[in-house]
């Protein structure tokens, strides 16, 4: 993918993700055009649009990144894929799987990423224990993912652009679960009590089941620590991945433990590297979108989300 990079959203996320080397982005535009100039004086880009829809006719501008709240990424991903741009969307890509049939017919010519920052190689180390079951087959996955209560006024505490920390770490959850055993699910549930800022959610539970039995289970919430775990248990073994995203700009480790239960602990180390590098990396080397793995994982988050609001409506 090329990438000459228009900003659709003036973020911090923004400047973490694509203001780094081997990225010329050459555009910016936000919803307050001043916030928009001050931020391209201080990250030292070269053009100022108006608004997304001057962006997006900008010649130049060979794919967008979209770090917008929420609700607002299938919109400006499909208005961008009409325009002819590749783009590149924070996470989640979409809500509902209408958005994203949408953006799969809009993109004929370019391809869609959805920004999930956590793929690594320990995945694919798991999912050989899950596929080799050198430890039995699998029996359940348990995450348990927290994050810092959102800022005052933020669309986060707001559902009616796609806030709540179910939004917030489904994608992370579910490109991990993909990666290691598969979607192929035969049941999704959600629960939550949405007792935060206008019923948003501000704890959720997710869990999926496998014709297998197997299980795996998302514990999220707001909160003071950051807490981000996976725990594959085989039948035989129990491996965990202990803070698989953590809050940091620069290169950090991922180790696996692997604790068998006839056997000795073992800790399977790998390079440290920093997220967002390894992200870019990703996508600028891919000669396909991803499209087609995203879908059903936006499906799956929509289902779990949709069940959750009507246990709470129906007590």
């Amino acid at each position: 993918m090329p990438l000459e990079i228009g900003l659709i959203g003036a973020t911090g996320i923004a400047a973490r993700t694509m203001l780094r080397p081997g990225v010329h982005v050459r555009a910016v535009a936000a919803s307050d055009p001043v916030r928009a100039k001050e931020y391209a004086t201080q990250h030292g880009i070269p053009v100022v649009h108006e608004n997304y829809a001057a962006l997006l006719a900008d010649p130049s501008i060979k794919a967008v990144y979209i770090s917008l709240h929420n609700s607002a990424h299938h919109r400006w991903a499909v208005r961008a894929a009409v325009a002819g741009k590749h783009v590149i969307v924070e996470k989640p890509l979409c809500l509902t799987v209408e958005e994203v049939a949408e953006l799969e017919f809009a993109a004929t010519d370019v391809q869609v990423f959805e920004a999930v920052a956590t793929a690594h190689e320990w995945q694919d180390t798991v999912r050989g224990y899950v596929e080799e079951q050198p430890y039995g087959r699998l029996e359940s996955v348990e995450t348990r993912m927290t994050f810092a209560v959102p800022a005052s006024g933020g669309y986060r505490d707001r559902p009616e652009l796609g806030g709540g920390i179910f939004f917030d770490t489904a994608s992370y959850w579910l490109q991990a679960v993909q990666a290691t055993v598969g979607l192929d699910v035969v049941s999704a549930e959600g629960r939550s009590d949405f007792d935060g800022p206008d019923r948003v959610d501000r704890s959720f539970t997710a869990s999926l089941r496998w014709a297998t039995a197997a299980t795996a289970t998302l514990t999220a919430a707001v909160g003071e620590q950051h807490v981000s775990d996976h725990v594959f248990t085989f039948q035989q073994a129990t491996v965990k991945v202990r803070s698989f995203l953590r809050p940091a700009a620069g290169a950090v480790p991922v180790n696996l433990i692997v604790t068998p239960a006839d056997g000795e602990r073992q800790v399977i180390g790998f390079p440290p590297v920093a997220y967002y590098d390894r992200q870019l990396e990703r996508i600028m080397n891919s000669s396909t979108d991803d499209l087609a793995a995203a879908a059903p994982r936006i499906a799956l988050m929509a289902d779990i989300y949709q069940d959750a609001r009507r246990r709470k409506e129906q007590g």
